[in-house]
């Protein structure tokens, strides 16, 4: 008889995946919209959140941002200075969320009090990629000053989300990059089936595209 046995690999992302579908049931048994927000350092995954917060609020929503980082309480402090109530989650050594860390999270959350949940991962294009977390949507966020190979240097992550957003595309012609080789690549990549969309967190332009697209 021939014997197949799992890799320890293999065992962590089943177990993974299990948590991320009791985390989703979680999060939809309080009527709450979500996003993993996935990006390299310096993507302005964070200002992105901050701009797409505080159009929500205005709009009547109650938003709770989660603030994954490896160490430390940065980007949890700007998304509080901006108004925004938010949870600090630290993975120590992890190079990513996963689904066990957010579902200790939750549980430290009154989520009777929310309507939209947004997770801003870890800043890595390749770890995130394969821990899903169990929100609605899993966007991923690379900007003009990363150049113009950030797809084809990592397929895996694009694959694995649900949305891509190119942003700083107000800074593209100053860095040097065409953001039509960034968005060509993606569809490519992803046959026309996924839609790239493109913003400038700072300026605001394309903010309220990606807030639609999400159903928030």
């Amino acid at each position: 008889m021939h014997i197949v046995q799992a890799g320890m690999e293999f065992d962590v992302l089943k177990a993974n995946n299990r948590i991320a579908h009791e985390n989703y049931h979680t999060l939809k048994s309080h009527g709450i919209k979500s996003v993993d927000f996935m990006g390299s350092i310096g993507a302005g995954k964070t200002a992105l959140i901050i701009e797409m917060g505080k159009r929500l609020v205005a709009q009547g929503k109650k938003v709770c941002v989660i603030a994954g980082d490896v160490t430390g309480d940065d980007d949890f402090e700007r998304f509080q200075q901006a108004g925004l109530d938010a949870v600090n989650c630290n993975t120590g050594k992890e190079c990513h969320l996963d689904a066990n860390l957010i579902k200790k999270t939750l549980a430290t959350m009154d989520l009777d009090r929310y309507d939209i949940v947004i997770i801003e991962n870890v800043g890595n294009l390749v770890c995130p990629a394969d821990f899903p977390l169990g929100t609605d949507f899993r966007a991923v966020v690379v900007s003009t000053t990363e150049g113009d190979d950030m797809v084809r240097k990592h397929h895996a992550v694009f694959q694995h989300s649900d949305i891509a957003i190119l942003n700083k595309m107000d800074i593209s012609d100053a860095v040097g990059v065409d953001p039509a080789v960034i968005t060509g690549d993606y569809n490519r990549l992803t046959g026309g089936l996924k839609n790239m969309y493109t913003c400038s967190a700072r300026k605001g332009d394309g903010v309220d595209t990606i807030i639609e697209a999400l159903g928030f």
